[in-house]
């Protein structure tokens, strides 16, 4: 549970006031950081990760919920970023691994069948068609016109919260109508993404 001083702090950080938020920083910095590197073994990528999480709380500060602790907050935040980190890795060393040399040296993808492609997007298509209107629309609005979930929140007249919660479950049901298409998908986005 969250003593006084630490709502205090969360509540000038929304204000805006910097010198609160430095304060957090010099406070934590040093202990995720020894947290995330136990985590990810890398210095360099703890540190990384640990200012992406600060930049990300400024960043959205006006609409910062903590529930727990503060520390609790910190800590839980930056476990689930630095397991994120190691899933893509893990992706992407899997995807690597799909990618052969030819006699030159030259790495070569394997070809994702075009029939397959065209499938993937008809079940996306299908996928998207059977979302309820708000929960697609938010889908779209943070996918395809990447807008970030205030910007969405924003333009539609809704809460933050409540764009979260869309995004949910539009991720819940289109898992479900791609489940046999994950790893083609999969690929698809690494291979959008790598080049």
């Amino acid at each position: 549970m969250m003593d006084i001083v630490e709502q205090e702090m969360i509540s000038r950080i929304r204000a805006g006031d910097e010198a609160a938020f430095e304060k957090v920083f010099r406070t934590y910095a040093k202990l995720l950081h020894a947290y995330g590197y136990t985590l990810l073994n890398n210095s360099h990528i703890a540190e990384e990760m640990i200012q992406d999480l600060f930049l990300k709380i400024w960043e959205q500060r006006g609409v910062l919920q903590i529930h727990t602790s503060l520390k609790a907050y910190l800590y839980r935040s930056l476990h689930n970023d630095c397991m994120n980190h190691l899933r893509h890795v893990k992706v992407k060393k899997n995807y690597e691994a799909t990618v052969t040399k030819d006699g030159s040296g030259v790495k070569q993808h394997q070809p994702i069948n075009r029939l397959e492609v065209k499938e993937i997007q008809q079940k996306l298509r299908s996928g998207l068609s059977k979302l309820p209107e708000a929960c697609r629309t938010v889908f779209q609005l943070s996918r395809f016109e990447h807008l970030t979930y205030k910007e969405i929140a924003s333009q539609l007249g809704i809460s933050v919260k409540t764009v979260e919660n869309q995004m949910g479950k539009a991720f819940k049901l289109l898992r479900v109508e791609l489940k046999d298409y994950l790893v083609l998908l999969l690929l698809l986005v690494l291979i959008t993404a790598i080049f």
